[in-house]
């Protein structure tokens, strides 16, 4: 039976909004080491329950079978204790419905190590970070931040972070508070859709414009160069590509094995 594979159990969820969620899942023996920035596996039986608001199963299962997705890690590194996931539902999907079901003492399969090279360890200590990303793109970077924001006193952090709209926005609160109190954080938030939230006084537009006027450059207090700043792109494949190009065009270069580069990519998307 495909339950018989589950190695863990749901600790915490919170529903950010009733698309978005951050799921907490303990792992039964000692959780694996993992860098921040990787990834690893969550699997649900075909037969696990899915959220009555979402669309009929894609598939339809002869058998019971397990269905597993790749998920970056937003915890901390140095936290034991769980993993932390950042979940957008994908209501036509075949895991997420299930994964959104789910509630505390819940079990799951969570894969057995933490993988990827979507991490800080080809950027140079004295180099600036600057994170963007669109929607869940954003849990890789909350990691990183968990883990390595109080250990670099003197290097500058950026999260320019985009979604539809700032309910949206999700780790707001947390991001929010880091700028408060940590000078050389900066959080730079923006919604596409304003229209839909009249409330919102924040930035209103796409990332490449925001990235293209000096709108960025003049909340972190110094300009956007390749002497400056490494950069991270999470997210979005269209916007991903754009802000890539748009790099590349005033001097970055991606970073490879071959090459050792400025931006950074995750080409991901779930």
């Amino acid at each position: 039976m495909s339950t018989d594979q589950y190695n863990a159990t749901v600790v915490q969820k919170v529903l950010m909004t009733p698309g978005l969620m951050t799921l907490r899942v303990k792992p039964d023996e000692e959780s694996p080491e993992f860098k921040p920035g990787q990834y690893t596996v969550l699997g649900l039986s075909s037969s696990a329950h899915r959220l009555q608001e979402s669309e009929p199963d894609p598939v339809a299962y002869d058998e019971e079978k397990m269905i597993k997705r790749a998920y970056s890690i937003s915890s901390a590194s140095i936290v034991k204790e769980y993993f932390e996931f950042y979940i957008s539902i994908v209501r036509s999907g075949q895991l997420t419905p299930r994964l959104f079901a789910l509630e505390q003492g819940d079990r799951l399969l969570i894969g057995k190590k933490a993988v990827g090279m979507f991490t800080l360890d080809n950027v140079p200590v004295e180099k600036n970070l600057l994170f963007i990303s669109t929607g869940t793109g954003l849990a890789p970077y909350m990691s990183m931040l968990r883990s390595e924001l109080h250990l670099h006193p003197g290097r500058t952090f950026a999260v320019l972070h985009g979604a539809s709209c700032s309910w949206d926005l999700g780790y707001r609160d947390e991001l929010s508070m880091m700028d408060r109190l940590t000078p050389t954080f900066h959080y730079v938030p923006t919604i596409t859709e304003p229209d839909k939230d009249p409330t919102w006084n924040g930035h209103s537009e796409f990332i490449e414009p925001i990235l293209s006027s000096g709108k960025l450059e003049e909340q972190v207090g110094m300009p956007l160069t390749p002497e400056n700043f490494d950069v991270f792109l999470c997210g979005n494949p269209k916007m991903v590509e754009g802000v890539a190009s748009m790099l590349e065009s005033n001097g970055f270069k991606e970073h490879s094995k071959k090459e050792p580069g400025e931006i950074h990519v995750e080409r991901f998307w779930k």
